[in-house]
């Protein structure tokens, strides 16, 4: 009776929480780098960073403004959300449970892995 009842909660574990939930964190690692290949300094959502190198964003649907104070690059970027692919993936095998908790979460965006900022010469 026991192995019937935990195999039960797995199967419904597995059935009610979505792909993306699962296999996203909560952020996402992005190189950020210029594109002269120099240093550069700024922010994303406030939290400031140094390229080349890795920030790690909150997944949202919302998209970034990654904002540059180097000189002689780009002052701001966008970095556009998208759906992540495991999404579609979890709406085929878990359905509407699944896709639901990935959408509340908002696991189930990612952002670009790699930004470049546009720098002079």
């Amino acid at each position: 009776m026991k192995t019937i009842t935990t195999s039960l909660l797995i199967v419904a574990a597995a059935l009610t929480s979505g792909c993306a939930s699962i296999l996203n964190e909560d952020t996402q690692a992005i190189n950020v780098s210029a594109s002269n290949g120099k240093s550069i300094a700024g922010t994303i959502d406030g939290v400031p960073f140094q390229g080349p190198g890795v920030v790690n964003v909150k997944r949202t649907k919302a998209s970034k403004i990654v904002n540059v104070d180097t000189a002689g690059c780009t002052k701001t970027t966008s970095l556009e959300s998208n759906v992540d692919p495991k999404f579609f993936v979890n709406i085929l095998s878990g359905g509407a449970f699944g896709s639901t908790t990935d959408y509340a979460t908002e696991k189930m965006w990612k952002y670009s892995e790699n930004v470049v900022i546009t720098c002079a010469q």
